[in-house]
């Protein structure tokens, strides 16, 4: 992953976070909320090679620690979205291309997404932080991995086309 790639894809990163923090965090859906940043962060480290899914997921980990609504400790999302960034970066092979297959990739994101929620609940207790009751952290990965399952396809051809306009020609 080249140097200016990278500062594109944490300028764009950083746009969507302010989209997020501004305008989608305000909206009350039901049941929980929906993390646009976090679909479009786990959409891009899908679309990846290995180091490029490991330093992405790191990078936006760092802004969602910038989160002023975040109160877990400074690092914290950064750590997690780092070990999702290497599960995908692992398993690459066996994940296959999702450009092919738009249905798996939408799937994909949401379940991530998910998994993402499930990670950081259990390293916010490691490091003692009071995430809440079990049964209300359920409601809120689940009702999250639904926003996101609904949400997903409309965001996600759109970040496929980014990347390809983004890859070098050494890169494709």
């Amino acid at each position: 992953m080249s140097l200016p790639r990278i500062a594109f894809i944490s300028a764009f990163l950083l746009l969507t976070f302010a989209v997020q923090e501004a305008g989608i965090a305000r909206i009350n859906f039901p049941v929980t909320g929906f993390s646009l940043f976090l679909a479009i962060l786990i959409g891009l480290m899908a679309l990846e090679d290995r180091s490029g899914s490991v330093i992405i997921g790191f990078i936006g980990g760092l802004i969602l620690d910038l989160s002023p609504t975040s109160n877990s400790p400074f690092g914290q999302w950064a750590l997690v979205m780092t070990i999702i960034g290497y599960i995908i970066a692992t398993n690459r092979e066996s994940i296959g291309d999702f450009t092919t297959r738009p249905g798996a990739f939408v799937l994909f994101v949401a379940i991530v997404s998910g998994l993402t929620l499930t990670i950081s609940l259990i390293a916010g207790a490691m490091l003692g932080e009071d995430n809440g009751t079990i049964g209300h952290n359920i409601i809120v990965v689940l009702g999250n991995t639904v926003w996101t399952f609904l949400f997903a396809p409309l965001v996600l051809p759109g970040l496929t086309r980014l990347r390809a306009t983004t890859l070098s020609s050494r890169e494709r």
